[in-house]
This record gives structure tokens, sequence and C-alpha cells, in this order.
């Protein structure tokens, strides 16, 4: 089974759905160690400058101190740490709902993580965003209700949608105009591709 770097941010936490494996990683990043308690959890490691919380003192985690003039965001630091440790799938919880500027931020750190061949995936209320680059995503079979794309960093090649309400093959989005919003799943799944360039992708939760 996959093992998941699973990281709690400061921003709006909607509860996971599902439970975590031994060999998951679960970081705080910062302040989002109240909201990985609050979900009956245990962190393995809380990283942050502790600008927006106290530096935690009654945990048995690996706590890291950032320093707070940094280029990094506390979400980015831990995505980091996750690497390193040789993690290649990351799901992000408080990662929205917050500041707008955060949540652009983290959607950055969503295309980061593909630099390293590795994948995100920041969890909303009712959607999951995710990040692709050059390859194909194939939505959930469970999934049904809005999937929308956006080309992401510059124009995107080669973009092909199958079994979506709306089609696309071979097509080029572009990042000043929002051709992929609202689309939606159907009974089928879905998937979505680009040959060159990146995808931002949103679908159901």
């Amino acid at each position: 089974m996959e093992k998941l770097c699973v990281i709690f941010g400061a921003g709006e936490v909607f509860s996971p759905r599902k439970a975590f494996n031994k060999n998951d990683l679960i970081i705080a990043a910062d302040g989002g160690y109240k909201a990985v308690t609050a979900a009956g959890l245990a962190p393995d490691v809380i990283i942050g400058d502790f600008d927006s919380s106290d530096k935690p003192t009654d945990t048995e985690a690996f706590v890291v101190k950032l320093n707070r003039d940094k280029d990094d965001t506390d979400m980015l630091a831990a995505v980091k740490l996750g690497l390193r440790r040789g993690y290649k799938t990351f799901v992000l919880y408080g990662g929205t709902g917050g500041r707008l500027d955060h949540t652009v931020a983290n959607i950055a750190t969503l295309a980061y993580l593909n630099l390293f061949g590795a994948h995100g995936y920041l969890v909303d209320r009712n959607s999951i965003a995710t990040v692709i680059t050059d390859e194909k995503f194939i939505l959930p079979k469970q999934c049904r209700g809005t999937v929308s794309v956006f080309a992401y960093g510059g124009a995107s090649d080669g973009v092909t949608l199958e079994n979506l309400s709306y089609t696309l093959e071979n097509a080029e989005l572009s990042p000043d105009f929002p051709l992929g919003v609202s689309n939606a799943t159907n009974k089928d799944g879905g998937a979505i591709s680009v040959k060159h360039g990146s995808l931002l992708i949103f679908f159901p939760r």
C-alpha cells in the first residue's frame, strides 16, 4: 500500500475521512498542531516558526523550529521534510479556507512537488486540488460532481479530457481563459492528461 505524507496546516481543516496507516508520516505545520490533535491524531513531526501558535512542549513528536525570516512557508518546509524522507504522495489539510494568499501558496506547493516526481492533494470542504505535469490523471471512480481544469504556470498543450460531460482532445489551455471550469463527471469516471505543461485540477472529495 502506498505510504502517505499527511500534513496539517493552520487553515480551515475538514476532518479526514480515512484512517492512516503506520507507515504514513503525519506532520503538523505550525498552527496545524491544534487541528491534528483535534482530529484525534498524534503527529510524528511538528514543524514551523510558531508565529501563529506556541511551540508545543507536551508532545512526543519530533519538533523542528524554523527561523521566522525564511523563504519557505511552513507548509512548504513540511513538504520538503517529507520529500527528504522519501515520500511521493502528499495529502494537505488546513491549506484552504483561511487567507486567500496562503491558499495560492499551497497550490504552488502542489506544483513544486511535481518537480521531484511527487504528487500532492490539497483537501477543501467538498473538493480536492492537485497539479499534474506532462502526465495523465485518472479520476477516482467514486467521484461524482464538478471537475475543473486550468492551465497552470503557462499554456498547456495536448490536453485531453475523457469521459467527462465536456470532452477535449489534444487541445491547448491558456492561463488567461478558464475554458475548463465547471465540467462534470459521469458514471464512467474520467481521465485528464496533458502532453506539455501543467494542469491544476479540482475534483470532488
